[in-house]
């Protein structure tokens, strides 16, 4: 229990970042299974445009803080490396 008001507001606070932040994760993970799943039935339209949202999705949580901007970065160079190596095939 917090001993005064500063630390009531900072504990409502941490509960409103921790939903908003549990839901950005959630979107973000599902955009990236979507582009996943569109990479597996072959459809590489369907991919790119899938493709494009998760990246929008991963440079949403970076900017909001949410994802480190390395590990942003690392998930976005692996999505591209998929999706390129699909056209080499």
């Amino acid at each position: 229990m917090p001993n005064s008001k500063s630390a009531a507001k900072r504990v409502r606070q941490n509960i409103k970042r921790e939903e908003r932040n549990r839901r950005v994760k959630s979107m973000l993970k599902t955009s990236i299974r979507r582009f996943e799943e569109s990479m597996d039935s072959g459809d590489r339209e369907d991919a790119r445009v899938k493709l494009n949202a998760a990246v929008r999705q991963i440079d949403k949580a970076q900017s909001k803080g949410i994802m480190h901007k390395n590990n942003a970065a690392r998930k976005k160079s692996h999505l591209n490396r998929v999706f390129n190596r699909s056209d080499a095939v």
